[in-house]
């Protein structure tokens, strides 16, 4: 077992990668508005009190604050850092006016919100793309080779020499694909195809599960079949197929967390696996000390996360913003301001709650 890295490397590692995170996201809704012609009065690093900051030949602030945990871009039009409408901007002089936020048509502000999420899938792309080019990629037929006994696969009928063709609806393409899948399974019930000796099959259990420990003495619980497939082969990835392998893999993975959710919501899976800042800041020193090419793969998937995340429809949240905008869109006139306002109390106090109960978890974890 590796020591854990000490406090130093944790917190720059972290501030680092979230760093990175929200200039990349930022960025997005920054470069967005000024394709349309939207003024940017303030760019945030972090939320708070202003360390230091500059005002460009643009006329918008660069900043960064206290709190390193978001940041912002506050557009003209803009009352707050949550993009909430100043009734103000209807006083501005014409030519101003056209430059804000609210004055832009509904099609330009929703593509202007969902920029800064699109922005973490691509870094996410990216960054997998180029490892798909370096490494290659892992090829090994999902037929199985080994099955143990008395194992849920022994129990649910899978034989030696049959091929996996979809778990739970979803196709498999590789064994490692199907690894992943039962991860996040364990103790739940689910449905595999089969084909052996040339015959499709359908077959149902029960997934089970085990307690696996990392490097460096981390436990999670892992969904465990009992099966085992031989014949791995690394492949060559072309530059022309290594972004649609990248959109590929940010699609399982945005899937898996889909899953994941549901299972937690559902009562499936205990609230106590989701993981905040304090686990992140863990994970990141963690990973830092195995390497670049690790602490890189954990900034392509926190991206991932922090780019499905900001899509939900809470207000607040960038995917809170999409929402009103359907509404305006279907309704063809904005929501009510007290509506908003509620909307957007009611969702600030949600977030407040969520990360306290993950930081809670958090602390646990370290208990």
């Amino acid at each position: 077992m590796i020591d854990s890295p000490n406090i130093f490397v944790t917190i720059l590692s972290f501030l680092t990668m979230i760093g990175i995170l929200v200039i990349i996201h930022e960025l997005g809704h920054y470069y967005a508005g000024r394709f349309f012609g939207v003024k940017a009065e303030k760019f945030s690093i972090g939320f708070g009190p202003q360390i230091f900051g500059r005002v460009d030949k643009r006329g918008t602030l660069w900043r960064v604050a206290l709190l390193p945990l978001g940041g912002y871009v506050q557009f003209a039009g803009d009352a707050n850092a949550a993009s909430q409408n100043d009734d103000a901007w209807k006083e501005m002089p014409e030519e101003e006016r056209a430059h804000s936020f609210p004055a832009k048509p509904l099609w330009q502000r929703a593509i202007i919100v969902f920029a800064g999420p699109a922005t973490n899938f691509i870094l996410a792309i990216a960054i997998m793309a180029g490892f798909f080019m370096t490494y290659g990629q892992v090829v090994m037929p999902a037929r199985i080779d080994q099955v143990q006994a008395q194992s849920p696969a022994d129990k649910m009928g899978i034989k030696k020499g049959d091929l996996v063709t979809s778990f739970n609806g979803v196709e498999m393409e590789n064994f490692p694909e199907l690894a992943r899948e039962i991860s996040i399974y364990g103790g739940q019930n689910v449905e595999i195809d089969i084909v052996r000796d040339g015959q499709k099959m359908t077959l149902m259990g029960q997934i089970g599960h085990t307690i696996m420990t990392d490097k460096f003495g981390n436990e999670q619980k892992i969904g465990q079949l009992g099966i085992g497939a031989s014949g791995a082969e690394i492949r060559e990835v072309p530059i022309y197929e290594a972004p649609w392998l990248a959109v590929k893999e940010t699609g399982a993975i945005i899937r898996l967390t889909v899953t994941g959710l549901g299972q937690i919501l559902s009562g499936q899976r205990s609230v106590k696996e989701l993981g905040g800042p304090v686990k992140i800041a863990k994970i990141s020193g963690e990973q830092f000390t195995l390497g670049l090419a690790a602490f890189i793969s954990l900034i392509a998937m926190i991206s991932i996360n922090l780019g499905f995340i900001n899509l939900l429809p809470i207000p607040m949240l960038d995917g809170g913003h999409l929402l009103l905008y359907g509404i305006e869109a279907v309704t063809r006139k904005p929501p009510n301001p007290a509506i908003q306002e509620w909307a957007f109390r009611v969702g600030f106090i949600f977030l407040i709650g969520f990360m306290l109960v993950v930081t809670y978890n958090d602390i646990l974890s370290l208990v």
